[in-house]
């Protein structure tokens, strides 16, 4: 996935920090590129935020200034208007998959608020046993059961690819295993009784571009708390990968060894290679080359009372961990199947991640 970098931004930047730093603003109406890029630089809502006085700050800088043509003065006008009357177009106008790199320069896709059913019917289930699924799996598929309405209130950024080695290597080169306020109480704890120079384990494959595996998920969340994000819950990452029609794979229904790394694959590959098998919102390898840490303690589905916005359970001994690994099967690979057996603690060469960003 390409992002080109807005070639406005800067100079637009260098005029609206002084007054308000980076701003977003949808939806204006204007097709000049430069007044769009001056609202469409933020992850934040600011303007909500702002008094009088700040906006009349924003209108007379941008007014006195030579290097900014009149559209976008008119532009900067319509914005302190409806700022002040409370008017603002809504971020909820932000397309499904929309595209942006984060502080970080990592590329993430947009994943609007919705509802879809998580899980798998009975019904699904038990054509699932009929198809032979290996003896270590059968068991597990229980776990998705009841098939249940979940509603996701507010829209996030996910991260289009799981993190690569490179990325990662961005953490440990910044200190981020000697930060303390990076990490929870039990993964400090962790981090703490590990014998110096450890972390993070060797993994194997060194190409930057392949997901980087071989982190526990305290390692996991500590570098998504480095990134300004966390983990996403698991109904972030099922949302993301299968969307409002709760689709068996991100693609669709059916198994496609061809988008994915899954069936016969040695080894994790770099990510994006298999663009077919994209999501709803763009994002990719939701199925297969690493399985994914997300935020929840695996437990049976909490029923209707955690139908909005769940988080899974306070505590626990297992995080769940979704969309397959390179090697596995088709049964696992599948985007409701919730893996059953690892503690926050461990690592291999099949579990990697990717990172949500909510929006303020």
């Amino acid at each position: 996935m390409a992002i080109e970098t807005n070639r406005w931004a800067e100079g637009t930047r260098e005029v609206l920090s002084p007054s308000c730093g980076r701003c977003h603003l949808p939806n204006l109406p204007t097709s000049n590129p430069r007044a769009l890029a001056i609202f469409d630089l933020s992850e934040d809502p600011w303007y909500a935020r702002m008094t009088d006085e700040q906006l009349g700050g924003i209108e007379r800088r941008i007014g006195g200034s030579g290097s900014v043509s009149e559209e976008d003065k008119a532009t900067v006008a319509s914005f302190v208007r409806c700022a002040r009357d409370h008017d603002c177009p809504p971020e909820e106008a932000r397309r499904p998959g929309a595209e942006r790199r984060d502080r970080a320069g990592i590329a993430q896709v947009w994943v609007p608020a919705g509802t879809f059913r998580m899980g798998t019917d009975d019904g699904a289930l038990d054509a699932l046993r009929g198809e032979g699924p290996p003896p270590w799996v059968a068991p597990a598929l229980d776990a998705e059961r009841p098939a249940h309405e979940v509603r996701l209130s507010k829209g996030y950024w996910i991260d289009a690819y799981e993190v690569t080695n490179e990325a990662f290597r961005a953490f440990v080169d910044d200190g981020g295993y000697a930060r303390r306020a990076l990490w929870s109480d039990a993964g400090w704890a962790w981090a703490s009784k590990q014998p110096a120079g450890a972390l993070p384990s060797p993994c194997g494959g060194s190409d930057p571009r392949q997901p980087r595996a071989c982190v526990t998920w305290y390692e996991a969340d500590a570098y998504a708390r480095w990134r300004g994000g966390r983990l996403p819950t698991e109904a972030e990452w099922e949302f993301a990968a299968r969307g409002p029609e709760a689709r068996r794979y991100p693609w669709g229904e059916t198994f496609d060894p061809s988008l994915c790394n899954v069936v016969g694959s040695r080894g994790a590959v770099a990510v994006g290679g298999f663009p077919g098998g994209a999501s709803w919102v763009g994002a990719l390898d939701m199925a297969g080359n690493a399985m994914e840490w997300v935020q929840d303690w695996r437990a049976p589905y909490g029923g209707a009372a955690a139908a909005t916005d769940p988080t899974g359970p306070a505590s626990g001994t297992v995080k769940v961990e979704k969309g397959g690994w390179w090697g596995s099967n088709r049964f696992v690979a599948r985007s409701a199947y919730r893996h059953f057996e690892d503690p926050p603690e461990y690592g291999d060469h099949h579990i990697g991640f990717r990172v949500v960003t909510p929006e303020p």
